[in-house]
């Protein structure tokens, strides 16, 4: 073919398409090699993130496993959620480097401080549901158990709320992020987040109803810090905000 590589329309896309499958790969390899490093300690991971449950269960009672493979496929559910997790400084890393090349140069600038905010935030997160809203959540649903009925949690049902509430609150934490890169890129400006905070309390909430378990408690153990990261992100905005002088800055 005589047509230079360089002047086809499709090269740019084909390149793009071929970096985003190495970073994706990247990934899926940081994240195994975590769920390998975790996989004996499997029994003892399921045992921390179960202990603010099993504190409030009543006396003489424990958690049970009503399905025949349970109790090897909600520990090892676990390791690949949690191996995500410990993964997450190499997935912001690799998210981060492929949309770098498309930012402005006041972008750039910020890029380092917000991919290390936004790993401390996401962590931050996980640690505000595990102290928190756990000891909350389930004590309430422990104390509010009828009388005479045996409050025995199944081990895979508290997996997946467990999960619902670690993954809900590690993503509202990184809502600071979203809104500085919002604002620092020129997509929406302080003035009209303040005009419009009415409309993003009320979201705040519905997400929360949205994201949590079916109790007031979590929704508004979720809504209330999605509000406030809301602000401080706002605050910290007027730091980054774009000026009509860079953005014709080059990438």
């Amino acid at each position: 073919m005589s047509t230079d590589a360089h002047n086809d329309p499709g090269q740019p896309l084909v390149a793009h398409l071929t970096e985003l499958r190495d970073r994706l790969l990247r990934i899926v390899l940081a994240i195994l090699v975590c769920a390998i490093a975790l996989m004996p300690f499997s029994a003892e991971i399921y045992t921390f993130v179960a202990e603010p449950l099993r504190r409030y269960l009543p006396e003489g009672s424990s958690m049970i496993a009503t399905e025949v493979a349970s109790t090897f496929l909600t520990p090892f559910k676990l390791v690949l959620m949690s191996a995500f997790c410990l993964a997450i400084p190499v997935i912001l890393h690799q998210a981060w480097a492929f949309i770098s090349p498309g930012m402005y140069r006041h972008e750039k600038r910020i890029a380092a401080p917000m991919l290390v905010s936004s790993v401390l935030l996401f962590y931050l997160g996980l640690a505000f549901a595990y102290y928190v809203v756990f000891p909350l959540v389930f004590g309430f649903f422990s104390g509010i158990t009828p009388e005479g009925v045996a409050y025995t949690p199944d081990i895979a049902r508290f997996l997946d709320t467990a999960l619902k509430l670690f993954f809900a609150f590690g993503i509202a934490f990184e809502i600071p992020i979203a809104t500085i890169l919002l604002i620092s890129a020129g997509v929406i400006d302080r003035k009209t987040l303040g005009e419009k905070r009415p409309y993003i309390i009320v979201g705040c909430f519905i997400f929360g109803m949205l994201l949590t378990p079916p109790d007031v408690i979590s929704q508004l153990l979720l809504a209330v810090p999605m509000w406030l990261l809301f602000e401080v992100g706002v605050f910290f905005g007027r730091f980054v905000e774009a000026r009509p002088s860079q953005e014709s800055d080059g990438a």
